[in-house]
């Protein structure tokens, strides 16, 4: 690309670096060193990452990224949403708590499936679907209420994944949306088609490039997530399938004035030998910003 955005609309993730809530994801990096190197390569915000990454104390969490420069923008919070007997409410608020004392103004909710890691879900059924639409709604107006925005986060194994799922979420609630542009593409999504169709209900964005094969697989059901994680699906932005320019495109043409967050999922086998993954992101941030 050719210098499309503006360095301060760029944040980081810590799953880029390889940490993530899911057991056994992966080696797990310290916060020194992924906090230290998206300072090094002139991030100034980052999302909070998996409980226990930062800091659990929201000041000394506030304290922590400002000894490296960085602000929070905001977390991932995977709850259940389709369940009749089950409120959201009272966790989700609690991650709001989390995020105003962190000074943070998005929180990114996935609609989780009641079991552990993404490469399974169940089949949705209608009450489930009401259930749903009706929590989200509840959601975003309490987090307006609170002084930050709720976006919902279409995720691989997630009750909301792929482009029927989304659209049913757009027609039957008000939240917004969290555009992932690798999640959408490996449940056989079109990203920038979302964002072109309905650019207004875009509130955030996860922007990764992918692996169209590998992303094909998991789409048609023949790939675990987690293992076309492993085998590189995610790309550095620019060297995969994504139309990640048009994409940026798209937004900025249509007022987008939020974050464009760099996560690009990947899994550590241990300590890196060389540089790491920091490798990739600096990748991914010069094709936005050079």
């Amino acid at each position: 690309m050719t210098g499309m955005l503006s360095p301060d609309r760029i944040a980081g993730a810590p799953i880029s670096w390889g940490l993530c809530e899911v057991p056994g994801w992966g080696y797990q990096l310290t916060p020194e060193r992924v906090l230290g190197e998206m300072r090094d390569l002139g991030l100034g915000a980052t999302e909070f990452g998996p409980p226990g990454f930062l800091a659990a104390d929201p000041q000394a969490r506030v304290a922590q990224l400002a000894d490296f420069g960085l602000r929070a923008v905001g977390g991932f919070f995977v709850v259940l949403l389709h369940e009749p007997d089950h409120d959201p409410l009272p966790g989700v608020d609690a991650f709001i708590d989390e995020c105003l004392a962190a000074e943070a103004g998005v929180v990114v909710l996935a609609a989780a499936t009641g079991q552990e890691g993404y490469d399974s879900r169940p089949e949705l059924d209608e009450q489930g679907w009401s259930t749903l639409l009706a929590n989200l709604d509840r959601l975003a107006d309490h987090a307006a209420s609170r002084g930050v925005e709720a976006v919902l986060h279409p995720h691989i194994g997630t009750m909301v994944e792929n482009a029927a799922e989304v659209q049913r979420v757009l027609d039957g609630s008000r939240i917004g949306l969290c555009v992932d542009t690798g999640h959408l593409a490996a449940a056989g999504a079109d990203p920038v088609a979302i964002a072109s169709a309905r650019p207004e209900r875009v509130r955030h964005v996860h922007l990764k490039d992918v692996d169209a094969a590998l992303a094909a697989q998991v789409a048609g059901g023949t790939l675990p997530f987690g293992d076309a994680v492993r085998q590189g699906m995610f790309r550095p932005l620019g060297q995969g399938d994504v139309d990640i320019a048009g994409m940026v495109r798209t937004l900025e043409a249509a007022g987008y004035d939020g974050w464009y967050v760099l996560e690009q999922d990947v899994m550590l086998p241990g300590e890196p030998s060389g540089a790491g993954p920091v490798t990739d992101v600096r990748s991914s941030r010069e094709f936005l910003v050079a």
